[in-house]
């Protein structure tokens, strides 16, 4: 669990730095592939300690997904969702469901972008194309 944590949220800190779309969409999508390896290492925690899995649509799901659009968030923000291993279990459920939900429109984009503009290999050699072109 710790692996796929940490993966997750290194791939995005690193695909953000990359020049290339192909960089980008590489690893943001290994982030993606690590969260939903987190996210059913948490399911499985809740179905191995018969815990009750929230149901997307619970008063509680919605609570906690409503946690990250309030301003000024801090760990008193989520602490009562973290006191025991239903609850957190189910939070982390919540925030990976959100980040995934995330990513997979952001690889939507890259890969729109990437059709619509190319790659950063094909840009520069299409700059050093131009660019002998001008020196004939």
């Amino acid at each position: 669990m710790v692996q796929a944590a940490r993966s997750g949220k290194q791939n995005i800190a690193e695909g953000y730095l990359q020049k290339s779309f192909e960089g980008k969409l590489k690893l943001i999508s290994v982030s993606r592939a690590s969260l939903e390896e987190l996210l059913n290492d948490y399911c499985d925690f809740l179905r191995q300690k018969n815990l009750k899995l929230w149901d997307k649509n619970s008063s509680l799901s919605q609570r906690v997904r409503s946690l990250a659009y309030q301003d000024n968030k801090s760990y008193q923000t989520y602490e009562k969702y973290l006191l025991n291993p239903e609850s957190a279990a189910n939070a982390m459920i919540c925030f990976i469901n959100q980040t995934n939900k995330l990513l997979d429109q952001k690889i939507r984009w890259l890969e729109e972008d990437f059709v619509k503009q190319g790659g950063f290999r094909e840009n520069l050699f299409r700059k050093r194309r131009e660019y002998l072109a001008k020196r004939r």
